[in-house]
């Protein structure tokens, strides 16, 4: 069934509105840009979903890396450790930890299998140690236990310029506020007193 595409139809109305608002032959020159212009501008907004759904992810990745480091110190291999992680764990990181199983256990490379974790936050950096382990042979646990510690300091330190952030954003108002008040209620009157003692 054809559904029409919804930012498609939003730009072709932009469009339309400056062809409009505009009028004659500059507004129709000006419609086709806009509605270009805004049609890029509108896919790159993120939805809700897929930033929920990308939240969720980065949220769920200490523990998914802190859950495939001891289960590959319990002796497991990776292919096994990744789809029993992919079991316990819920949501959408679960999903795309099952493909990596799965890529895994049916014979595909490192890059092939660690690429279903493109686009999460922070996995690059477990699908770097997965590449750098096949390869060189190096335990993978260790650098999973560090990697998971990394991202928890990460996202500390996020949450942390993200409230000092705030603070800065906070005072604008207050100051537009303010400032206006203290012209008005102190230096006003003072002025007022001074020139009408002068003249």
């Amino acid at each position: 069934m054809w559904r029409p595409d919804r930012i498609r139809l939003a730009a072709a109305l932009g469009g339309l509105a400056v062809a409009v608002i505009v009028g004659g032959w500059l507004g129709l020159l000006g419609a086709v840009p806009g509605a270009v212009l805004l049609d890029r501008l509108l896919r790159r907004i993120e939805s809700p979903a897929v930033r929920a759904r990308r939240l969720q992810e980065a949220a769920d990745l200490p523990l998914a890396a802190d859950l495939l480091a001891a289960a590959m110190r319990a002796g497991a291999p990776v292919d096994r450790s990744v789809l029993a992680v992919a079991e316990a764990l819920d949501g959408p990181l679960a999903v795309r930890l099952g493909r990596v199983g799965r890529t895994l256990q049916l014979g595909g490379g490192p890059e092939e299998a660690w690429s279903a974790l493109d686009g999460v936050p922070g996995a690059e950096r477990l699908a770097s140690a997965a590449y750098r382990s096949s390869n060189s042979g190096a335990a993978l646990a260790g650098a999973f236990t560090r990697l998971a510690d990394d991202l928890r300091a990460d996202r500390a330190t996020a949450a942390e310029a993200s409230a000092r952030r705030a603070g800065v954003l906070i005072v604008l108002p207050l100051g537009l506020c303010f400032l206006p008040a203290f012209i008005l209620a102190g230096l006003v009157p003072v002025i007022v007193a001074v020139l009408g003692d002068v003249l």
